[in-house]
């Protein structure tokens, strides 16, 4: 007996994380029903990572604040991770001051250098 196999790649589909696309403004009361979003969503998928789109949140504020660290925590019990996507430019300011990290979707990992810094070689040191 054989079995079809399904359609696309297998490699690239687990590779590709899910997205969840977050508009705004917030309401405490919605925050619940996001969380209920992404727990149906990481289950469908089985996907490690979602992509929050958070470019539709307008500026950021406690209702933002609230949210991400809720859905955060939603996706670190299912054993996922979130990454942020068209941040407001002071929603990564505001996260850190208040200590949450995320990750940010084009910014390199903190092991990583960024794009273009070279090592400094010393005179006489031969190329590697």
């Amino acid at each position: 007996m054989s079995s079809a196999r399904p359609p696309g790649l297998p490699i690239v589909d687990a590779m590709t994380p899910a997205v969840l696309v977050l508009t705004g403004p917030v309401t405490r009361g919605e925050v619940t029903g996001w969380c209920d979003d992404l727990r149906e969503l990481l289950e469908s998928s089985g996907a490690g990572v979602v992509v929050c789109d958070v470019g539709g949140l307008g500026p950021p504020g406690l209702g933002t604040v609230d949210l991400l660290a809720r859905l955060q925590l939603t996706a670190r019990r299912s054993g996922a991770r979130i990454r942020l996507r068209e941040p407001d430019p002071a929603l990564p300011g505001l996260l850190d001051l208040i200590g949450l990290r995320f990750e940010m979707e084009g910014q390199p990992e903190q092991r990583e250098p960024p794009l273009g810094v070279e090592e400094e070689v010393e005179p006489g040191e031969p190329a590697v």
